[in-house]
Order: C-alpha cells, then structure tokens, then sequence
C-alpha cells in the first residue's frame, strides 16, 4: 500500500495539476453517462449485492477474528 502512494506522489511532479483535474472531471462525467444508460433497477441490484458482498467480508472477519480469540484463550 505504502509503495502505491508514494508511486502516486511521484507521478504528481510529471503531471500538471490542470491536467489532473480535467481527467477528474471527465471522469465524474463517463459516470454520470453510464448511470444514464443503466436502469435504476439494475443500480439498485447493484448497490444491494455490493452491500452482501461488504457483508460475506465482515462475517469472514468476524470468523477470522473469533478463532484468533479462542486460540488465544487455549493458550
């Protein structure tokens, strides 16, 4: 993670901040068309399954978390 933000710190010099910020701003707009051509039912399919899928990770981590601790209170 550490490598990815100082490569990311080092692009900063080499790429003028105007043009940092055009790619941003066409970047909002690319959304902005997509979520036109996508019906809201899909959208919101989308948001419900991104949402299960948070929630597969948590009880994973939950699992993870809770075998950790009952090692830990073997010992």
């Amino acid at each position: 993670m550490a490598e990815k933000t100082t490569e990311k710190k080092m692009h900063e010099h080499h790429i003028p901040p105007e043009v940092r910020e055009h790619f941003r701003a066409a970047r909002q707009e690319m959304r902005k068309g997509f979520k036109g051509l996508l019906p809201p039912e899909f959208r919101e399919h989308h948001r419900k399954s991104h949402r299960e899928i948070l929630l597969g990770w948590r009880s994973m981590i939950d699992s993870a978390l809770q075998r950790l601790e009952n090692h830990e209170k073997k010992s």
